[in-house]
């Protein structure tokens, strides 16, 4: 039998209790028990593209497995890739990355695995902005350490900034996680804004991690890289958002070169390599054919943000900047309720529109914002947009 709390609980760790959990899983969930009611659910909680994975990658995913690509690679990845993914930096930011500095992971999450296991240790910090994206944290309590969430708000675009850096700095800080473009926001740092962010962190002796999922999802503009003005940062990146491979679950994090053979050690004791199959289908997604597919489906995702962008606000939902990137708006829903939890449910519950509540971002005004995600095509967001003007018009007040 297992041993028990006082309260007849199972003693778990302390830091499983500690993690809280998705709330939009719990608002998936639902929908989905509507949906298999016969209701008709419009789905922009959820933060993965509608478009299935293209079809260059699906057929190198195909051939790997006819040709028997089935066993462990190295831990830091198959060589050809890592090749790739140093070719796309000089493509994209006319960088030259060693590719011995890339590490391949399980998605993104195994990059931050990486990162956080590697620079945080029991007691210390990271700076993160409040809102952003939650498993952050939660990858920082799993090693022992922390997260100092800093209330960000539209006047400095959600994002840290040096001022903010300094007056939250303190003893267990150890660094600062970025995120551009920002997932619940959508914003994205400027190369001198990074620069900036840079020389505030090393000032201080700190590290600087920067998540650049989204990069590739930007709308009127290219997202700086970090290693544009800073070689020793280190970068979390996915194949999951841009290039569409959501479920394949496949990363990458490029690191100093000083940092490669300790988060190599970690790679084999965490995960000993990343899906085999996932990474050779992944070097399809550097030929002209898929990387053309891929643009187009970004110009997809900004026709979307501008019809719900406007939709949106013309409702009274306070968007105070236009998203430049990724596929979310961050709503000021605070002309309605003051409980936005209760709000993602009524919309649920009576016009089948799931959205996600701010609680699952951070606590700095949670309750009163909400995340839609434009991952559907625009008739559906037409048709979400009438939902919820005849919902706002039924919502308790």
């Amino acid at each position: 039998m297992s041993p028990l709390h006082d309260d007849k609980r199972p003693a778990y760790s302390r830091r499983s209790h500690d993690i809280a959990p998705f709330h939009v899983m719990s608002l998936l969930a639902r929908a989905q028990a509507l949906e298999q009611a016969g209701h008709d659910v419009i789905h922009l909680e959820i933060g993965e593209p509608d478009f299935t994975t293209a079809a260059p990658v699906v057929r190198a995913g195909q051939a790997a497995l006819a040709a028997g690509h089935t066993r462990y690679t190295a831990a830091r990845g198959l060589p050809a890739l890592r090749e790739a993914i140093a070719g796309f930096y000089r493509r994209q930011y006319q960088l030259d990355i060693d590719p011995q500095r890339i590490l391949i992971t399980p998605g993104g999450s195994g990059a931050l695995l990486l990162a956080s296991s590697l620079l945080v240790d029991p007691g210390r910090q990271w700076l993160l902005a409040d809102p952003g994206y939650p498993c952050n944290r939660h990858f920082l309590r799993l090693v022992e350490g922390g997260a100092q969430l800093v209330p960000v708000n539209a006047g400095t675009a959600y994002q840290l900034t040096p001022d903010l850096v300094a007056t939250h700095w303190n003893e267990h800080s150890v660094g600062a996680l970025l995120a551009s473009p920002a997932n619940p926001t959508g914003t994205v740092l400027s190369a001198p804004e990074l620069a900036a962010l840079s020389q505030a962190l090393h000032a201080r002796g700190g590290h600087m991690v920067v998540d650049e999922i989204y990069h590739g999802l930007t709308y009127g503009m290219d997202a700086a890289s970090v290693l544009q003005v800073d070689d020793s940062a280190f970068v979390l990146n996915s194949f999951s958002k841009y290039f569409g491979m959501t479920g394949w679950r496949l990363g990458w994090l490029v690191a100093p070169p000083a940092a490669v053979p300790e988060l190599e050690k970690l790679a084999q004791n965490l995960y000993i390599s990343a899906s085999s199959i996932a990474q050779h289908a992944a070097l399809a997604c550097f030929e002209d054919e898929a990387m053309a597919i891929f643009e187009q489906r970004r110009e997809a995702f900004r026709q979307r943000r501008d019809f719900l962008l406007p939709a949106l606000r013309e409702l009274g939902f306070r968007i105070e900047l236009e998203p430049q990137g990724a596929f979310y708006l961050y709503a000021d829903v605070s002309a309605f309720t003051d409980d936005a939890q209760a709000f993602c449910a009524h919309f649920l519950e009576t016009e089948h529109v799931a959205f996600t509540p701010g609680l699952d971002f951070g606590f700095h005004r949670a309750n009163q914002h909400v995340r839609l995600a434009y991952t559907q095509e625009i008739t559906r967001l037409q048709e979400a947009v009438e939902r919820i003007a005849r919902g706002l018009r039924t919502l308790p007040r």
